[in-house]
């Protein structure tokens, strides 16, 4: 078992969702002793949590297009998620 109490910032995203996938498996397998289990569950919640800051950072990033009545692009602003 890795002993990880902080996830590095740096982590991208798609290597901390295949984590986070580990995880889960290993936890729905119920394999894993009691408390390498509640090790697991608190690293994946630190996990889940990073995947939520990056991805908050990368809609941010995203900006829409504007179009202006005549139909051609006049600039970019924010998107709006909702």
């Amino acid at each position: 078992m890795t002993d990880v109490s902080a996830i590095p910032a740096d982590l991208s995203f798609e290597d901390a969702l295949q984590r986070l996938e580990q995880i889960v498996q290993k936890l729905e397998s119920g394999q894993a002793p009691l408390e390498e289990s509640i090790a697991l569950y608190e690293e994946g919640a630190r996990l889940k949590a990073h995947c939520e800051t990056r991805l908050k950072a990368a809609q941010l990033r995203v900006e829409k297009i504007v179009v202006g009545p005549d139909g051609q692009p006049r600039g970019a602003e924010p998107a709006a998620f909702e």
